[in-house]
């Protein structure tokens, strides 16, 4: 059967788009996948005080295979040393966790070799390669001056008020609040200073006998300089650790820097020696949960821990502490809490039944 001539010629031109089309699907399939690179690296490249506790993240600029994602395939080195730590991948991000601190003022190199690879199997082109410097001090922290308020165990502006019966080793003192301020531990008034069964040691404030008033100003200013010089130190060895909730760390020597407030609700170590400083700048609240401890080990000693404290500090009712809290607010020791150190607040000490010892 013939059939019309335009009928053919429409046929063909038919059979002649489809191929057409066909191979142009088949250039579209066939066209090559796009090498993938590094699109970001956090720390950037030649970055330097970087926080010792700081991840390191590397955005690729598309999603890659995660089985080619290791640490086989990202290396964190101090020179050839690979730094353990946990490797994870989500989205078009790793993430590198160190197991431990990193060293202060030590350079570190992150690679990312050629085995990393696409899903659709492309490597990158070559190894990509970055450097950065951690910040801290290499040597140990000058401690904070306390200037006379180093001879006090206690030292407030407003009041120092105690419920029930407390023990206290060391001295006290209220500026420019009169002794009257001073409530819940029975004073017997002496010239110049008080005593109490709970206190072993003397209670000063500022209505008292020459020299005491001057003396107490002097403590007062020495213990606003030391808040200050303490919230004044640069270059933090760690930033935002745990975001704010360091329960259940052990905190080697150095600066540490939060914006928040930090709680602490497991307790803490503190492990160092007998020589090492600590300071803890804290912007917010201070919170130590009900029976939680802060225990020292390595020979570390309450005197050269320094917790500044923005706002509030408050020790929750028979936790243990250790160091010394410097606070811009109030200091609060609830039912049973206990303190090696010091108490040095710009408004009030609340004591209720605690054991505070003079470090």
């Amino acid at each position: 059967m013939k059939y019309p001539k335009a009928i053919q010629l429409l046929s063909l031109f038919s059979i002649v788009f489809i191929l057409f089309i066909s191979g142009c699907s088949k250039d579209e399939d066939s066209s090559p996948s796009p090498t993938p690179t590094i699109s970001d690296t956090s720390p950037l490249n030649n970055a330097t005080n970087v926080a010792r506790n700081n991840a390191i993240t590397i955005s690729f600029s598309t999603e890659m295979d995660p089985a080619t994602i290791n640490s086989s395939t990202i290396l964190v080195q101090q020179g050839t040393a690979n730094i353990p730590g946990t490797l994870t991948y989500s989205g078009t991000t790793a993430t590198f966790t160190p197991t431990n601190s990193l060293l202060a003022l030590t350079t570190y190199t992150v690679t990312v070799t050629t085995g990393a690879k696409t899903l659709a199997g492309k490597p990158l082109a070559s190894n990509s390669i970055s450097t950065f410097t951690t910040g801290g001090s290499s040597s140990v922290l000058p401690a904070v001056n306390l200037g006379t308020a180093i001879d006090y165990v206690i030292v407030a502006k407003t009041a120092i008020n105690n419920t029930s019966t407390s023990a206290i080793t060391g001295d006290l003192g209220l500026s420019p609040a009169a002794t009257s301020y001073i409530t819940g531990l029975a004073l017997t008034n002496s010239t110049g200073f008080a005593t109490s069964t709970q206190v072993t040691g003397k209670l000063y404030a500022a209505d008292m006998a020459a020299p005491t008033p001057t003396n107490l100003t002097t403590t007062v200013n020495n213990m606003i300089t030391a808040y200050n010089d303490a919230s004044g130190r640069v270059l933090p060895d760690f930033i935002e650790l745990g975001t704010g909730n360091i329960g259940g760390k052990t905190l080697t020597p150095g600066l540490y820097k939060w914006s928040s407030n930090v709680t602490v609700p497991t307790s803490i170590v503190i492990s160092g020696g007998a020589n090492d400083v600590w300071i803890f700048q804290i912007a917010g609240n201070l919170n130590l949960s009900s029976a939680v401890n802060v225990t020292l080990s390595g020979g570390a000693q309450a005197k050269n821990i320094f917790w500044q404290v923005a706002g509030q500090a408050t020790l929750g009712t028979t936790s243990h502490f250790e160091g010394i809290i410097l606070s811009s607010t109030g200091i609060t020791l609830q039912t049973g809490a206990s303190l090696n150190g010091k108490a040095l607040a710009q408004t009030a000490v609340i004591l209720d039944s605690n054991v505070v010892v003079k470090k």
